[in-house]
């Protein structure tokens, strides 16, 4: 089997790359788990040198790996560039701070002393999606390295050069041969490579089916995973929000990375109040958004990652006019090549719409009016999902309590949803479990090992 690389603006394609065949797979698996051993006891202040070497990679090499995102998933250029700083300021704040997360904690107790130690686990295989190709790897890669465990990826079938450049990057910044490698496989084979004894643990970002398949993998051969999956995040609107930071940060959240993000702003419930006035400037800067090619520095909306994804956004979108949505601007394909989707807002959504029931993974809104702030925490709890969510309101009291309602890995108040390194990211419900980034992504794959010490 081959990976295509396919340029989402044009239909081209730009490369073709072989799957991987047994032996090099077998060859990958054996080297990951010679080299854990010894980067298991390398000083965590060696580990964090080469992290610091990775981030100035990283930035060495911006433009070139930022291209190369934006030819083979569609990002915008400067969201890519954006992409790849990312990368190399999480590489820079383990390095700083995994000493300190890894130090061993002394706890009294009947022995002469007893302390909790953290070591890594092994090997991790991270499963990874394509929508933000590289910082997706290194928001997991980072904290995993740092900890001591050594890292396979299988990314997504449509990003394999992506993949490629990342296994590069960790090489240039002079990562020993097996700490890190990218497995070039087909998702059918996923399982047996969970299965093997030489992998301790998983990480998936990821749809909810295959959060399910892994899951459900790793749970019979007894493996720790982390599950990061899709999102349906409420954008609530109060009556004493401040409306053009609300419509400017709600666009951003929207529509950055043409609305394909796990913690983009989706369900826009706005209490009534303020609903039209909101609604209005909303959709004038939502129509001032233009498709085209997303090297154009000029360009403000990007093409979907694959054509396949647009039909089922517009079959989501269509099906929920058919239930009585109605659409304010947009709500179509963009004529023409690529895989654009026109920037679109759907109003009066309601439950037994797919634009309320599934995440609408591109550059649709999709907007819920409501009678007050009670009706707007109870819309926003009802989802399957509980990722990310945020409140506007000029009382940041109220905001506050008001997110200590809301269901969700986190809620910001005032302020655009994003993941932080300082933070942890994660979800509950059918957004997964566990946590990136923070020192509690860190700990995600780390065993916490008591040791106890009697007299002589």
């Amino acid at each position: 089997m081959t990976f295509q690389s396919i340029n989402p603006a044009t239909g081209e394609c730009l490369a073709t790359v072989a799957a991987f065949d047994a032996g090099q797979l077998e060859e990958a698996l054996a080297s990951a788990a010679q080299a854990a051993p010894a980067w298991a006891a390398l000083p965590v202040l060696e580990r964090c040198a080469h992290l610091r070497r990775l981030a100035h990679t990283l930035r060495d090499r911006r433009e070139e790996w930022a291209r190369l995102i934006t030819l083979e998933m569609g990002k915008l250029i400067g969201e890519a560039r954006a992409e790849i700083d990312k990368c190399a300021l999480a590489c820079e704040y383990y390095a700083e701070q995994a000493p300190r997360f890894l130090a061993a904690e002394e706890i009294p107790s009947d022995a002469t002393r007893s302390y909790v130690a953290c070591e890594p686990l092994g090997t991790v295989l991270a499963v990874m999606p394509w929508n933000f190709p590289f910082w997706q790897v290194f928001r997991f890669a980072a904290p995993a390295l740092a900890a001591g465990n050594t890292v396979l990826l299988k990314h997504a079938a449509n990003v394999p050069r992506c993949a490629q450049a990342i296994e590069t990057a960790m090489h240039a910044a002079g990562l020993p041969a097996g700490v890190f490698r990218t497995l070039l496989i087909e998702s059918e084979r996923v399982a047996d490579v969970i299965a093997d004894a030489r992998v301790h643990a998983v990480t998936l970002t990821g749809s909810e089916a295959a959060g399910r398949a892994v899951a459900a993998t790793a749970g019979a051969h007894l493996k720790k995973t982390v599950l990061e999956l899709g999102g349906s995040d409420p954008f609530i609107v109060l009556e004493d929000a401040d409306l053009e930071a609300a419509v400017a940060v709600g666009l951003t959240s929207r529509f950055l990375n043409a609305g394909q993000s796990c913690i983009a702003a989706k369900r826009f419930i706005l209490v009534a109040d303020v609903a039209d006035a909101f609604l209005e400037r909303f959709r004038t800067a939502v129509a001032g958004l233009r498709c085209g090619d997303p090297l154009d520095e000029h360009t403000t909306l990007a093409p979907l990652a694959r054509p396949d994804l647009r039909a089922e956004l517009h079959r989501q979108v269509q099906d929920s006019l058919a239930r009585g949505a109605v659409a304010v601007t947009g709500c179509a394909p963009h004529t023409g090549r690529g895989a654009f989707y026109l920037p679109s807002i759907l109003d009066r959504v309601a439950p037994g719409m797919p634009a309320w029931e599934e995440e609408l993974f591109g550059p649709v809104a999709a907007v819920i009016r409501v009678a007050d702030e009670d009706e707007a925490v109870a819309v926003a709890n009802a989802s399957r999902f509980g990722l990310g969510g945020s409140v506007w309101t000029r009382d940041v009291a109220r905001g506050e309590a008001l997110a200590r309602r809301i269901q969700s890995g986190s809620v910001f108040v005032n302020g655009l949803v994003k993941s932080d390194p300082r933070l942890p990211f994660g979800g509950i419900k059918a957004s997964g479990y566990g946590r990136e980034l923070s020192h509690h992504g860190l700990h995600e794959f780390v065993n916490f090992k008591t040791v106890w010490i009697g007299g002589g």
